[in-house]
């Protein structure tokens, strides 16, 4: 073993789901009642986000209220019951994830007008 590899945090060595798991784990040790998850799918397989989305499930089952900050959608609507879109720091749509999804405004910002004038 290098003399480097020693000193190494145990955090250090697990895969990327498992170091999320683990700072999401130190979150949960202060028994919150809302949890702040900023780009936790970031970097993960489908699979991986699949069984991110099943932690994540079974916090809300708890009572624990996830306020998720998210780019990879497809996993954030697994979970949500609620979903906000932003642009330009502002609202631009707030509700249901399958209505938000639809809204004009919101594929116009996301995926340009064009995008829009075909939905």
């Amino acid at each position: 073993m290098r003399a480097s590899r020693a000193f190494e945090p145990p955090g250090e060595s697990l895969g990327l789901l498992h170091r999320k798991r683990l700072e999401l784990a130190r979150a949960l040790a202060t028994e919150p009642v809302v949890v702040l998850l900023d780009e936790i799918g970031a970097g993960l397989t489908d699979e991986e986000a699949g069984e991110l989305v099943q932690t994540i499930q079974q916090l809300r089952s708890e009572g624990v209220a996830i306020v998720w900050i998210e780019h990879i959608v497809h996993v954030l609507v697994q979970v949500v019951s609620r979903l906000v879109c932003m642009d330009a720091g502002r609202v631009i749509a707030d509700g249901d994830p399958e209505a938000v999804m639809g809204d004009a405004a919101v594929i116009d910002a996301y995926l340009g007008s064009s995008a829009a004038c075909r939905s």
